[in-house]
């Protein structure tokens, strides 16, 4: 299966490469071309994520002095929740290089706790994904019994 570079598809061909992932045969799971694919989804993501991440940064040095107080607390709120995003986002590129690492060492879309499929679904809704959704569930009812 070949892939055109992602960042050069259009919404309905992205679509249609994706479609084509779902219809491959179970022999083909994480062949060349689908982690060619994953691995332009990511790269693509972090770039997205790394421009999100010099516009804040660009935005924060912009801060302006206000004299109004009500003003100021305004922008001291934005600015805060500007940077709780920025941190969420710092996060998430580390859990999109981690997957990058994945693709290179060849454990990319297998479940990290039984070995399985993580399933080409799962991995077009969460490209990140390291747990099977039957390996998540079970990882999220264990983290709620015991109260995390």
């Amino acid at each position: 299966m070949s892939i055109a570079p992602i960042l050069t598809l259009s919404a309905d061909e992205l679509s249609e490469a994706e479609a084509a992932l779902l219809a491959a045969p179970d022999s083909e799971y994480m062949s060349a071309g689908q982690l060619d694919f994953f691995r332009q989804r990511l790269r693509a993501e972090r770039d997205a994520l790394l421009q999100s991440a010099h516009d804040t940064t660009q935005h924060l040095h912009e801060f302006e002095r206000t004299p109004d107080p009500s003003d100021r607390a305004s922008l001291e709120e934005d600015h805060s929740l500007e940077l709780r995003v920025r941190d969420r986002e710092r996060k998430h590129l580390h859990t999109i290089d981690e997957a990058l690492v994945r693709i290179d060492d060849g454990t990319y879309g297998w479940c990290e706790f039984t070995g399985d499929p993580i399933g080409i679904a799962r991995l077009l809704a969460r490209p990140t994904a390291t747990l099977s959704l039957e390996a998540q569930e079970l990882h999220e009812r264990k983290r709620k019994m015991r109260g995390r």
